[in-house]
C-alpha cells in the first residue's frame, strides 16, 4: 500500500510538472500560430477541421525536424522516431557536470529493467542541448563509454532544430535567464504512447522501477490508473451478476 501511494504521488508530480510547462510552451508557440492563421484561413476547411486529436497534438508538440543519430543516420523526428511508437525522451549534453551523469546512469537501469523490449516495443532517445559540440562521433563515444544498449539513440542536429524541439516538447524553464543557461537545464523525462496520444513526464531521478511503472500507465490502453478502476468496476459487476444468477 505504501509503494502504491508513493507511485500515485510520483504520477501526480509527473503530471503536474508536465502540465506546468504548457503555459510557457504556449507562449513560445504563440508567434508561430499567429503566422499560421492566415494560411489556415486560406486553406480548405477540411484540411484543418478533419484533423484527429493525434494529428493536432503531433503538429503542435512533435515537430518533424531533421536530426542525426549517434550512428550518423539522418532522421525526421516525428516520422522516423516517434510515429506509431512508445518513446522516452530526455535532453542532455556530453560535457554536462550537473544532472546528466546521474540521469544517464538512471536510464541505464531503466533500460536493463525493460530488457529486450527496448528497440522493439519501447524506444529511448537522448537529445543533446549542445549540438555545436556533440557531433555524432562524440555522442557515439559517449554511448559506448556508458555501455548503452540497442534501442537507445542519442541525437544531434542544427541548433535551430534542437531549440525548436526543446521548446515544442516543453523542456523549458519559466524563468528566461535560467532557461537560457544550458547547464541549468530541466532534468525531466517525457514518455508517451504516440498512437494513443497518451503522454506524461516525471523527474529523471525517480527510481528506475518507478519510471517503468509510470511508463506502463501510458503504454497501452487498459493499463493506466483510470482504466484499472473502470476494469475493477466491470469485474465487480460481472461477479455480482454471476452471484445473482447462481441464487436463482
Amino acid at each position: 500500500m505504501k509503494s502504491m501511494r508513493r507511485s500515485a504521488r510520483v504520477a501526480l508530480l509527473g503530471a503536474a510538472l508536465f502540465t506546468a510547462a504548457l503555459p510557457a510552451r504556449a507562449a513560445a508557440q504563440k508567434a508561430g500560430r499567429a503566422q499560421e492563421e492566415p494560411a489556415r484561413a486560406a486553406a480548405p476547411a477540411a484540411k484543418w477541421g478533419t484533423r484527429t486529436a493525434r494529428e493536432r497534438f503531433a503538429a503542435r508538440n512533435l515537430p518533424n525536424v531533421e536530426l542525426t543519430t549517434h550512428e550518423g543516420r539522418k532522421v525526421r523526428f516525428y516520422d522516423d522516431l516517434v510515429k506509431d511508437k512508445i518513446v522516452i525522451f530526455n535532453f542532455m549534453y556530453v560535457r554536462c557536470e550537473g544532472t546528466c551523469p546521474g540521469t544517464t546512469a538512471n536510464l541505464l537501469r531503466v533500460q536493463k529493467l525493460l530488457g529486450d523490449r527496448v528497440g522493439k516495443d519501447i524506444f529511448m532517445y537522448s537529445i543533446t542541448l549542445r549540438p555545436e559540440e556533440d557531433t555524432p562521433q562524440v555522442l557515439a563515444r559517449y554511448a559506448k563509454a556508458h555501455k548503452v544498449g540497442p534501442g537507445w539513440t542519442f541525437l544531434t542536429g542544427t541548433p535551430e532544430n534542437i531549440e525548436t524541439l526543446r521548446r515544442r516538447m516543453g523542456f523549458i524553464d519559466l524563468d528566461p535567464a535560467r532557461d537560457a543557461d544550458k547547464s541549468n537545464h530541466i532534468s525531466m523525462l517525457r514518455f508517451g504512447n504516440e498512437p494513443e496520444t497518451r503522454w506524461a513526464g516525471c523527474p529523471a531521478k525517480v527510481r528506475p522501477t518507478g519510471i517503468v511503472k509510470l511508463l506502463g500507465f501510458v503504454e497501452r490502453r487498459g493499463h493506466g490508473p483510470k482504466e484499472q478502476v473502470e476494469k475493477s468496476k466491470v469485474e465487480k459487476a460481472k461477479a455480482e451478476e454471476s452471484t445473482r444468477g447462481g441464487d436463482r
